[in-house]
């Protein structure tokens, strides 16, 4: 619209999830328009963060080194692992008090996405040295996420590792009337005893 290379910043916005052609047009606008420093900034950042932020070597979330502070605590239970979909699920989790395995995504045979592809190889061979007595599966409620987690209790069903998956169903607050009937049905599967 205005020269190649604001169609091209537009075309880059377009990269990040949610962000359509209009919303991408209106970011570049105001990037250029309103805050050049701040693209600028912005562009470094990115440039920082691709050069020098990589996956961990133990549990391939993001971290600067070969290995991350999580992986490195001493204060964390190596016993109890929980399994993970993507780094946002570690960041979404912060008082869980032992270590992660971030799985990079979820099975999807349409997709050409199998146990390779997300590395359960590589996690099945982390927890064959014994060290681990119980992994909470943490994927996500989604007929993806419940196949990844089902695949992973069948993978592991030859080493001697508890397999746990998280509790799903009304969240705090919520209000039964708002929540949906597979929700609500979770829940109730999955009651916890009171007394």
């Amino acid at each position: 619209m205005f020269s190649d290379r604001f169609d091209q910043l537009v075309q880059a916005l377009r990269i990040l999830p949610s962000v359509g052609p209009k919303s991408a047009q209106r970011m570049a606008l105001h990037l250029i328009m309103k805050n050049r420093e701040g693209a600028i900034g912005l562009a470094h950042a990115l440039t920082e963060a691709t050069n020098y932020i990589h996956e961990c070597s133990i549990c391939h979330s993001l971290t600067e080194d070969e290995v991350c502070n999580i992986c490195l605590s001493a204060e964390r239970d190596e016993q109890l692992l929980c399994v993970v979909e993507s780094p946002a699920d570690v960041m979404a989790s912060g008082s869980f008090r032992g270590k992660y395995h971030v799985l990079g995504g979820h099975l999807s045979p349409l997709d050409g996405i199998g146990p390779d592809e997300i590395g359960i190889p590589h996690l099945v061979h982390r927890l064959s040295d014994g060290k681990v007595q119980e992994v909470i599966l943490a994927t996500n409620a989604t007929v993806e996420g419940q196949a990844t987690a089902h695949y992973l209790v069948e993978a592991t069903k030859h080493l001697p590792v508890q397999m746990t998956r998280i509790a799903q169903g009304v969240p705090q607050g919520g209000e039964l009337e708002y929540v949906d009937s597979h929700t609500l049905s979770q829940a109730v599967h999955n009651r916890m005893r009171m007394k």
